[in-house]
């Protein structure tokens, strides 16, 4: 078993971005950390109707039966305002982080060096440990303050893979652009567990 992975989730529009990382994830028998931020079960709410367990143990078996992964890999969730929790300190060892979906309050705080939660102090180490840190973001268009703040993070060493799929690969359905965007999200952390039609040149001869 590799080092965990920890998985943010923040109250962006486009939960189905976390949903389908943790469900290759975990049937490539991962480990995950995962917190979600305290506006994601707000965004949940709204979007889907559904109510998102606050309870660590039950939100876990909740984002498995959203994956539809019942048993495979590990997942431990964590409360979003636990601070004291074991991502919260750089002596634990993981392979990185991503944030998937991120909201702009979320790449405004971590550009700032801000972090009030669990998820934000999380990032934060992630960035002063010099491991990798993915960040998703979901919004469109971005302002020059988002530009400007998804560059301080750039500049300190994260990832930027905003949510916008190719076309290439013949999507078929939104399950199809979505796995797209999350496989080449899990690209910047050495990950590839999903299934997806890589580019390949055209033959001319």
């Amino acid at each position: 078993m590799t080092k965990p992975l920890i998985l943010g989730i923040t109250g962006a529009s486009g939960l189905i971005y976390a949903i389908r990382a943790i469900k290759y994830l975990l049937a490539a028998d991962y480990q995950i950390e995962l917190v979600a931020s305290r506006s994601t079960y707000m965004v949940f709410q709204a979007e889907d109707q559904i109510r998102l367990p606050s309870e660590p143990e039950e939100q876990a078996d909740f984002w498995r039966e959203q994956a539809g992964i019942p048993t495979a890999g590990k997942l431990r969730c964590h409360r979003w305002g636990d601070v004291g929790a074991n991502i919260a300190s750089g002596s634990y060892r993981t392979q990185g982080m991503i944030i998937i979906p991120c909201s702009m309050s979320t790449v405004g705080k971590l550009a700032a060096g801000l972090s009030g939660d669990l998820l934000e102090r999380a990032a934060d180490v992630q960035l002063k440990e010099g491991r990798k840190l993915v960040i998703v973001p979901r919004e469109t268009p971005f302002s020059l303050i988002h530009l400007r703040n998804l560059t301080s993070l750039a500049e300190a060493g994260a990832a930027i893979v905003p949510a916008c799929p190719a076309w290439y690969h013949k999507p078929q359905s939104i399950d199809d652009l979505v796995d797209f965007v999350v496989a080449r999200a899990l690209d910047r952390l050495d990950i590839d567990c999903i299934p997806i039609n890589r580019w390949k040149s055209v033959d001319t001869e």
